[in-house]
């Protein structure tokens, strides 16, 4: 992104992860730069690995620019390649670059092979883009990216880093957001960036400019329920009140987002909890607890007395409740609604 805002651009960049927002943008930034002093869109070609043959690719990138200063090429899917290659006995990759073969006779390249070999002596006028998911670390691409420093990783953000890349987003529209209400938007929202931004960027404009981005927010724009709303169902559970936790489950469950914006809500508030109590367990005050738990101060007491009503233990039993029913929501061909109602009957039980 550096190098693009400078203009500074390599001839090839390998884009290599998981993570389509990063992608995205890594792409869009290297294309918007390459076509800086030329009409946009005039020396521009983009392929598909597997739909054009590499020569295609290499012959375009090779191709002098037309009254710029250089070619912008992108291929997308180039692990496509490498399925193809696995499943070929005569195509894999050869450390020797592929060279020979039984009997002395020349063993044609594979496009990956190809790319690699071209990647050592590219064309100064051109920008090569070659885009993947996942590609075998041991490919000469890859080690030859790793070597000469043009490999762009676009991996997903663990889970902890969330709510530090949210505050960051949400500080560059002009909205502040306090750190507990990060980590709750990153348990809801998370973990795909996409819909990340997309969320703040809604939460943006619901809130207004310069307005603080508030836990009522992401129950109107992300949830469609109030974080009171699922204290009462936890409230509920603690008190083993089951036909009250069914009662704020029909009222709070969305069949839209299949159940799974209402779990990370009621996840994010158990945590919130299994927090807390580590905390007073190891000698913290109450007002001590709620900071480390990142509780608001106001709710420390109903989130004491929700913590001190539960046997012992319970909560680790919840913990694997919510994680049963995550796997459940995202691959049972059981009805949502069903599937919550059962992690509530548990949780009772517990």
């Amino acid at each position: 992104m550096k190098e693009a805002s400078t203009g500074a651009l390599r001839p090839v960049y390998l884009v290599l992860g998981e993570e389509r927002w990063m992608v995205d943008r890594v792409v869009s930034a290297i294309r918007e730069a390459a076509a800086k002093g030329g009409i946009a869109g005039f020396n521009e070609d983009k392929f598909t690995a597997g739909d054009a043959p590499v020569e295609s690719i290499l012959g375009a990138a090779r191709m002098l620019p037309m009254m710029a200063p250089r070619r912008f090429v992108m291929v997308r899917g180039v692990d496509r390649w490498e399925k193809k290659d696995d499943g070929d006995d005569g195509e894999g990759d050869d450390e020797r670059g592929g060279a020979s073969g039984k009997r002395g006779v020349s063993k044609q390249l594979s496009p990956l092979d190809a790319l690699a070999e071209y990647a050592k002596a590219p064309s100064p006028s051109a920008v090569l883009v070659l885009v993947a998911t996942k590609l075998h670390g041991q490919r000469r691409l890859v080690t030859a990216a790793k070597k000469g420093d043009f490999l762009v990783a676009c991996e997903p953000l663990n889970r902890r880093a969330l709510p530090g890349f949210i505050a960051t987003v949400a500080r560059e529209k002009g909205n502040p957001i306090a750190p507990d209400v990060a980590d709750q938007l990153a348990e809801l929202a998370g973990p795909e960036l996409g819909y990340v931004v997309d969320a703040i960027e809604r939460l943006s404009l619901y809130v207004g400019p310069k307005q603080p981005i508030t836990e009522d927010a992401i129950a109107q724009v992300v949830i469609r329920v109030r974080q009171s709303t699922v204290w009462e169902l936890i409230d509920a559970l603690g008190k083993r009140r089951l036909d009250r936790a069914l009662a704020a489950l029909a009222d709070a469950y969305d069949p839209r987002d299949g159940g799974l914006r209402l779990l990370g809500a009621v996840s994010w508030s158990v945590r919130q909890m299994v927090k807390f109590e580590s905390a007073l367990a190891a000698g913290a005050s109450q007002a001590e607890a709620a900071q480390r738990a990142g509780v608001a101060p106001f709710k420390a007491n109903d989130v004491a007395q929700s913590v001190r009503q539960l046997p012992k233990g319970a909560l680790a039993g919840w913990m694997r409740v919510l994680a049963e029913t995550d796997l459940a929501l995202k691959s049972s061909r059981r009805p949502a609604q069903a599937v919550l109602e059962t992690m509530l009957m548990e949780m009772c039980a517990r």
